[in-house]
């Protein structure tokens, strides 16, 4: 979710001096943006240019692995999603414990820097990261009428809801019918994605989502049954979600939101600003954390790092750049996504027209059950082949959650081997 432009073709811009006042960056198509105006500075401030590399997510990870494997790199610097660090552990990638002092570290969410931890070695800086919060119709939640029958209805305010009880009520308040057919529906019910469900497991205290700290495999616990009946009965028992729930995507739910089809979506908190001009919810959209659970609020946070490869000949000039892309990561915001690392660089941005979005999610990435997803070089594995098969069989009425959870844990397990 964090490409929302392809911007490159893929191919290397030739950087024709190749001396040490050069880098090169490798980096997924759109996340140039996010780097472009750090890099500009960074070339005003000390003379070095930077050529950024740009492929698609499956290309960028191809690359480095093919180059990582033959022990010759082409960059000296690569953006990568944080599940893939540990695949790039063990002698390929420069630590940068050096860079992790008290206070970077003070000013980083705790997920971020968990998950640039591989081994007890920081192999990566956090360079920009999201996570999903809550998108709500303001002239729905905030409409006199709607809000008395709320009341009389549930017995309490209708108002941008907090947790899944209150969720579940407003979903079902708002789903609507006109002429035997649903005008409105309360939510969305994503089947072909996994974050989603995988942020419920830990709103339900579970202490780890698929995989615990110590690699062993939980997906069959309480907290996950918890969240799969919350999250699938949503579609099989309340219907407050569109049909098709099985196959339906960040962009389909997106696209239901922005047409006036659901009066709540969980999402990527980038996206509230991008709400379409002739969209009939344009300016009418508002943001909320991510809802809790029995284990409080929490989101899975969606972020990138930066790395330098321990091939390269520039390594010092690399590791320079990367502690200068977080001495100015406020910059990011500057971007098209709009994202940054930092605390303080979205606590600079929180109280500005059109970054109303921020403080939700500040408080999303801070709240203590929010973690990263489990470092193992399979994950995008499970993810393929066990979590969305798994959630898309959950979405069919009648459907046993504890049977399908026990069904993949053995999956897991044999993966992980």
């Amino acid at each position: 979710m964090l490409t929302a432009t392809a911007c490159g073709a893929g191919g290397i811009t030739d950087d024709s001096s190749g001396g040490s006042g050069s880098l090169r960056v490798l980096c997924e198509a759109g996340g140039k943006q996010e780097l472009l105006k750090i890099a500009e500075l960074f070339k005003k401030n000390t003379g070095t240019s930077v050529t950024f590399v740009e492929l698609p997510y499956d290309g960028l990870y191809n690359r480095v692995l093919g180059e990582f494997s033959s022990g010759a790199v082409s960059f000296d610097v690569a953006a990568l999603d944080a599940i893939w660090l540990p695949t790039f552990a063990e002698g390929v990638l420069r630590p940068l414990d050096e860079l992790f002092t008290a206070d970077v570290k003070k000013d980083l969410f705790p997920s971020l820097v968990q998950g640039a931890q591989v081994k007890g070695k920081f192999l990566g800086m956090p360079a920009w990261t999201n996570s999903e919060i809550l998108f709500y119709r303001k002239d729905l939640f905030e409409d006199a009428k709607e809000q008395a029958a709320f009341e009389k209805e549930y017995g309490y305010p209708l108002a941008p809801p907090t947790t899944w009880e209150q969720f579940s009520d407003a979903a079902a308040f708002f789903t609507r019918d006109t002429k035997g057919k649903k005008a409105l529906y309360g939510t969305d019910v994503k089947g072909a994605v996994e974050t989603e469900w995988l942020a419920h497991v830990l709103q339900a205290g579970s202490p780890g989502a698929v995989l615990d700290d110590q690699g062993k495999v939980i997906i069959d616990n309480r907290q996950h049954v918890d969240a799969l009946r919350f999250y699938s009965d949503l579609n099989n028992r309340a219907k407050v979600s569109p049909p098709g729930a099985k196959q339906l995507d960040w962009g389909g739910a997106q696209n239901l939101f922005n047409q006036g089809k659901t009066a709540m979506m969980r999402f990527w908190a980038h996206a509230f600003p991008l709400v379409p001009k002739d969209s009939p919810v344009y300016g009418k959209v508002g943001a909320a954390p991510m809802i809790a659970g029995a284990g409080g609020m929490a989101g899975i946070p969606g972020p990138w790092y930066l790395s330098v490869p321990e091939a390269t000949k520039k390594a010092d000039l690399a590791t320079e750049f990367v502690k200068f892309c977080y001495d100015n990561n406020a910059l990011a915001i500057q971007s098209s996504l709009g994202l940054a690392a930092r605390t303080s660089a979205f606590e600079q941005y929180q109280d500005k027209t059109g970054h109303e979005h921020f403080k939700p999610l500040v408080q999303t990435l801070s709240a203590p059950a929010t973690r990263s997803r489990p470092a193992t070089p399979k994950w995008q594995q499970i993810v393929d082949t066990v979590l969305i098969p798994t959630i898309q069989r959950s979405l069919t009425p009648g459907a046993d959650y504890e049977a399908l959870l026990k069904g993949a844990r053995s999956d897991v397990e044999r993966l992980i081997g």
